[in-house]
């Protein structure tokens, strides 16, 4: 296993902090293996060993999460037939944040590589203001899974959509071709966000482009359209083509576990294709 070392910069405050990660994968005969694994406090990187082909790589942030003013910025390269998944050690955790907190990811993937990027839900409590963007470029034959989710906070706290601004960018392209470019804003200037959310504690995303998830993909689009919508549903899901080789499936939970739970039942082929089981071999 491989860690990052924490490095401290001299005379930046504790509650102000820039991080930075650099991920590189490549394929070594039949397995994938992580070539390059730096990182700068307060992101640490895991590369835990695991029985499949493909390489893995968790994050973790010191302090248990993002304060304010920190900026965390992560570069993925996934070279030619690589396969590498990106998860989490637990839930992104912002805190109260006036100046704003910032997260972005750029990933490069290659001809014939899979990335997949699924970290656990980012949370957002009281008076937090966060912004994420992420970046994918994929080459021809690039095959990539998503999961992006986000939690009202803490709801048992009475912190339910309590934060003062949430905003996502997500940017899909392949070729220079956008395949998917969006942007999700929460922000409580619109209208107050319990009442705009209603019954809903969670919401999602999960992304599934290129010949990889061909099989997936399909079966996935038949179960969730399939599924019948009924009034005061605890969950409310769709799912919607993106091209010739992508699906966007949406989801909206009752509760935080809801919400996880469906989003691993719609991936629950990642097993057999990474050749061992992320959600029970966490780094």
């Amino acid at each position: 296993m491989i860690q990052s070392e924490p490095i401290h910069h001299p005379g930046v405050p504790r509650a102000h902090r820039e991080g930075d990660a650099r991920l590189a994968f490549e394929r070594v005969g039949p397995r994938t293996v992580v070539r390059t694994a730096r990182a700068h406090s307060p992101l640490r990187l895991l590369t835990p060993r695991n029985h499949g082909h493909a390489a893995w790589v968790y994050t973790s942030s010191l302090g248990g999460g993002l304060v304010d003013g920190d900026h965390l910025a992560v570069d993925i390269a996934v070279a030619p037939g690589a396969t590498a998944l990106l998860s989490s050690q637990g839930s992104t955790r912002v805190y109260r944040s006036p100046r704003g907190c910032r997260s972005e990811l750029s990933a490069r993937v290659e001809e014939g590589a899979l990335l997949v990027l699924a970290p656990d839900p980012t949370m957002c409590f009281t008076g937090a203001r966060f912004a994420q963007r992420q970046d994918v470029q994929l080459a021809p034959g690039a095959s990539l899974v998503l999961m992006d989710l986000v939690t009202a906070g803490r709801s048992a706290n009475g912190e339910r959509w309590a934060f003062s601004r949430y905003a996502s960018t997500l940017r899909v392209h392949r070729e220079g071709r956008a395949l998917l470019d969006e942007r999700w804003l929460l922000d409580p200037s619109h209208g107050a966000l319990p009442a705009r959310l209603g019954r809903f504690d969670a919401i999602g995303t999960v992304l599934l482009v290129g010949p990889a998830l061909d099989a997936a993909r399909e079966a996935l689009a038949a179960h969730v359209g399939a599924l019948p919508v009924t009034p005061r549903a605890g969950l409310v899901c769709s799912a919607s083509p993106l091209g010739p080789d992508g699906l966007v499936l949406r989801v909206a939970a009752s509760s935080a576990e809801a919400l996880v739970r469906t989003a691993r039942e719609w991936l629950s082929f990642l097993p057999a294709l990474l050749g061992d089981d992320p959600w029970t071999r966490r780094g």
